[in-house]
């Protein structure tokens, strides 16, 4: 049998339990057209790149499915029809991705991150981190920033030519 990923995304007003049986909901449909889904993943409440339908972010669902042609297409006139979803798409594919999807695996590394202690993450360019500041290099001959420029302090008042005061 053919292999396919299908992505749906939800209305924002739906709660998160009402996306996932979305999901349920349109799993039913594919086994019941003769397909199989292997795999249902919820990613969440995410952002849309632009508005659709007004909204500005989406609950999506995806699912790897094993299925005809046909049970292809009534899961998508449905998908067409039902009123909560704002946009899905359907490929096909060579083989089916075991595990978690990259969206998940993505999810689990941002948790996982070491979290900072100032207030813009606690990196080094906001004052935190532990990479050592170049030493300043003021004094003669040079300015902290490396320039071999005299200073404006240090320059001698000189006259302008035409002026005679």
């Amino acid at each position: 049998m053919p292999l396919y990923e299908s992505v749906l995304i939800a209305r924002q007003d739906l709660a998160a339990p009402q996306a996932e049986a979305l999901g349920e909901t349109f799993q039913a449909l594919v086994e019941a057209n003769g397909g199989k889904v292997s795999k249902r993943e919820y990613w969440g409440l995410r952002n849309l790149a632009y508005k659709i339908k007004k909204n500005r972010k989406g609950h999506y669902v995806l699912m790897n499915i094993e299925g005809t042609g046909a049970t292809i297409a009534e899961l998508e006139r449905n998908l067409r029809i039902h009123e909560d979803i704002l946009r899905y798409m359907t490929v096909r594919v060579d083989e089916l991705e075991e595990g978690p999807s990259a969206i998940i695996r993505s999810r689990g590394q941002e948790d996982e991150r070491p979290r900072g202690r100032g207030s813009f993450g606690g990196g080094d360019r906001f004052g935190g981190g532990d990479r050592p500041r170049p030493p300043r290099r003021d004094g003669p001959g040079g300015d902290r920033f490396g320039s071999d420029r005299p200073r404006r302090d240090d320059a001698p008042a000189t006259p302008v030519q035409g002026d005679q005061s």
